[in-house]
């Protein structure tokens, strides 16, 4: 396995650039509306409070030792402060200053007594740095309840602190007020915090269902793992179907053989091509298999323009919709499927009928014809072997378009009859678990494997790579592609 580094992390979340700033957006706004509309108004009032030591400060001493003294009593007040028995007298004295209504909804009240952790949670004591001072701070819901707690509390803690300490004093010099400024809730801070807390969760799941995602993803993870060779791959169709308002179905499949399609992904078809060319050798059999582990891989889109990058060098080229069970090429380069090759293998159509010329100048096509109860054995008879013979004649390449490898054995039973099998996976799609039955049926026929194409690239992986190299205005990838030159530039 891969170890993922920093640029890996890095680039799966720019990746996901988009999602993460929606999903900060919408935690963002949930936040602030559940915060504006959702969230009561809190109202908060303050009282400063002065600890006396125990020396008098009429007393014939030294002041900074008071001072000192009444430090030390600070955290001991604060503590004082806050138990049960000065928050139960400070309920009862809220019960009879406040109707009850106005109360439950400030604190909770249990058997007519308001709850102590329910007053302590509204209260704050802070100590004043480098002075003997105490903050009290107060919030609830209701601003003359925040007022009444500091003022009931400055009355009540005196006798408190002295019962618990038994030295010292606490004293005021004014009394809190009422504010009705509410101080909460910080509608522009929450807001914040909800899209910080929903970038995390976004980021945290992305990686964790990274984690946990088998599918194929990179080109050379695939090669370096079954040894095999990446002979291309294609970007994504998807936005240029869009752009032309075609649907996402057999009809709108993308032939570079349309003026329109994308340069780079001409370029792509053109390259494995060469990758193929190469990958065959020297040997005088040129008829390839295209297949793939799975339905909806782009095995028969990936067929056909690899068929027609080849009949743009001028040769002379045949594909044959072997896909007897569910044929789309008919539909690709829309002729009819009256007759075809169900129909010539069994002797009863003639190879004039079945052929389509020049359904792309250079390329005949032989589409699948009726459906055979055993497309199977019509693959495995001697009466394909001779078709294929018979072709290798006429053409100078012919390509094969077959059902997906983990579905039926199709592919396999041809294995001896051509120069290989060439495997197309979808990115994102395609998992390295089914790739792995793949490639253990293709090993378990000693079938030769020409390498992979991985189909469906995220469309910024490699434009600007072909926009950069090849881009100098002139002409889109519709343009005849001759053998020679351009195929050099491949």
């Amino acid at each position: 396995m891969n170890k993922l580094t920093i640029k890996d992390f890095i680039k799966l979340l720019m990746g996901k650039f988009w999602l993460i700033l929606f999903f900060m957006i919408i935690g963002g706004v949930a936040a602030f509306c559940y915060s504006k509309f959702m969230l009561p108004l809190q109202y908060e009032s303050h009282i400063t409070m002065y600890v006396q030591s125990y020396t008098n400060v009429n007393e014939n001493a030294n002041n900074t030792n008071n001072i000192t003294n009444s430090k030390q009593l600070v955290n001991t007040y604060m503590e004082v402060l806050k138990d049960d028995a000065v928050m139960d007298a400070l309920g009862d004295r809220l019960m009879d200053m406040f109707d009850q209504d106005t109360l439950a909804s400030n604190f909770t009240i249990s058997n007519r007594k308001i709850v102590p952790s329910s007053i302590r949670r509204t209260i704050s004591v802070t100590s004043v740095a480098d002075t003997s001072a105490l903050k009290l701070s107060v919030i609830t819901k209701n601003p003359n309840v925040s007022a009444a707690v500091c003022n009931a509390l400055t009355v009540i803690a005196p006798k408190f602190v002295q019962d618990a300490v038994g030295v010292g004093s606490i004293n005021t010099i004014d009394k809190a007020r009422v504010y009705n400024n509410p101080v909460g809730p910080n509608v522009k801070k929450n807001a914040i915090l909800g899209a910080a807390a929903a970038f995390f969760l976004i980021v945290f799941l992305i990686f964790l269902i990274d984690f946990f995602d088998n599918t194929v993803k990179e080109a050379d993870m695939l090669g370096n793992k079954y040894k095999k060779a990446i002979l291309g791959e294609v970007n994504r169709f998807d936005d240029f179907r869009k752009r032309k308002g075609g649907k996402k179905d057999a009809e709108s499949r993308l032939l570079i053989s349309d003026p329109k399609t994308p340069f780079n992904v001409s370029e792509s078809y053109k390259s494995i091509r060469t990758n193929v060319m190469f990958a065959m050798g020297t040997s005088d059999n040129k008829t390839v298999v295209v297949s793939s582990p799975n339905p909806s891989d782009g095995k028969s889109t990936t067929a056909a323009n690899i068929a027609i990058a080849f009949a743009q060098t001028d040769s002379r080229v045949l594909l044959i919709d072997a896909d007897m069970r569910k044929p789309v090429q008919h539909k690709t380069f829309k002729v009819k499927n009256t007759d075809g090759l169900s129909t010539l293998i069994i002797k009863k159509s003639t190879t004039a009928k079945c052929i389509r010329e020049n359904v792309v100048e250079g390329l005949d096509l032989i589409p699948s014809g009726p459906t055979p109860p055993n497309p199977s054995e019509l693959l495995a008879s001697e009466n394909f072997a001779e078709l294929l013979n018979q072709f290798s004649v006429v053409y100078d390449y012919i390509i094969i378009d077959t059902p997906p490898i983990n579905v039926v054995s199709d592919a396999m039973v041809m294995k001896n009859l051509v120069n290989g099998i060439l495997v197309v996976v979808k990115h994102g799609k395609t998992t390295f678990d089914e790739v792995d039955n793949c490639m253990k049926q293709l090993d378990l026929a000693q079938a030769n494997m020409l390498g992979f194409v991985m189909n469906e690239i995220e469309q910024n992986r490699h434009s600007s790579y072909y926009k950069s190299k090849y881009d100098y205005g002139y002409g889109e990838s519709g343009s005849s592609d001759k053998k020679g030159s351009e195929a050099d530039a491949d």
